[in-house]
């Protein structure tokens, strides 16, 4: 039996040992490895306004709201959902009341209720292949049943009411899904551009209708206002000669009483005259020889006698 040199045999024994402790590093770093990407894979997190879908080999199983949550690592995995509100849009092709073709633009604002993310998930998958498989197609049927129940020129003047339409109509179509839909919107009309035209010429006469009906009520409110005028001024001048003829009534009876009091006095002072030249028959000529200066008269008239002298 050969012997090997003692410099080879030193050399191998050092190079097993190294071998030997490279795998046990690698092992160490792999366990770390693997325990990190264990502890890692063992929690997640939803965000708010949406929910988590946990699935176990491609399975849902669970769902849970916003917050931290663990998991199995490698073996579940969670797809987000997003329950706040989104807004969806349509641009469709319909015909009017009257027959008339129209392109519109009819959006509608929806969001997933919160407690049925799971079932809607499992029956769809994600929000996007909802809308295309069942939103999109179910607005479309709603606006266009909608629409065709206006004349154009209803749409025009009165849209709040084919929205409203829209409304009962989705809310209808959406009933057996979890989701709700609300604030329908057109917000885009297209008519025919001689129709249009049409509806231009048809509201500038209608315009042109209620001026002309406002300044005819102008006008009869304007003949109102001179005939009440008018009215109250003849009342006034009315009541102005009512009391002037009152004043001079009154004036005329004051007068009149005042000559009657005046004429009931002097008769009664002619009666006390009377009465007193009756007891009193001297009376006169003693206020006759009262006045008398005592002078003769120059002159005589014959057969006359003297003023105041009395022969008897």
């Amino acid at each position: 039996m050969s012997k090997l040199p003692m410099g080879k045999l030193k050399s191998g024994l050092k190079g097993a040992g190294f071998g030997a402790s490279l795998a046990k590093s690698l092992a160490t770093g792999a366990a770390a490895i693997f325990l990190a990407s264990a502890v890692w894979g063992s929690w997640f997190t939803v965000a708010e306004g949406h929910i988590g879908i946990t699935t176990r080999f491609s399975k849902a199983t669970g769902q849970v709201g916003p917050g931290l949550h663990t998991k199995l690592p490698w073996v579940d995995s969670v797809k987000h959902i997003e329950v706040r509100e989104r807004k969806n849009g349509e641009e469709l092709s319909a015909a009017t009341k009257n027959q008339l073709p129209m392109e519109a633009v009819v959006t509608v604002n929806w969001a997933v209720n919160s407690d049925a993310g799971l079932s809607l998930y499992q029956k769809y998958g994600s929000l996007e292949q909802f809308e295309r498989r069942i939103l999109d197609p179910k607005l479309r049927q709603a606006a266009k049943a909608a629409l065709s129940e206006f004349n154009a020129d209803e749409l025009i003047r009165n849209r709040n009411a084919a929205i409203q339409r829209i409304q009962d109509n989705l809310s209808e179509l959406m009933q057996p899904y979890p989701v709700t839909v609300h604030s329908p919107q057109i917000e885009n009309i297209n008519l025919p551009p001689t129709y249009m035209q049409a509806v231009l010429e048809k509201e500038k006469a209608r315009e042109a209708a209620v001026r002309e009906e406002y300044n005819l009520q102008k006008q009869k409110l304007e003949a109102a206002r001179l005939v009440q005028t008018a009215e109250a001024e003849r009342d006034s001048v009315k009541a102005k000669a009512d009391g002037h003829a009152y004043r001079v009534t009154k004036e005329a009876e004051a007068e009149a009483q005042a000559i009657l009091l005046k004429g009931e006095a002097e008769s009664a002072a002619v009666k006390m005259v009377q009465e007193a030249l009756s007891d009193n028959p001297l009376l006169v000529q003693y206020e006759q020889a009262k006045r008398w200066n005592g002078s003769l008269p120059s002159t005589m008239v014959p057969g006359n006698a003297v003023p105041f002298v009395n022969v008897q």
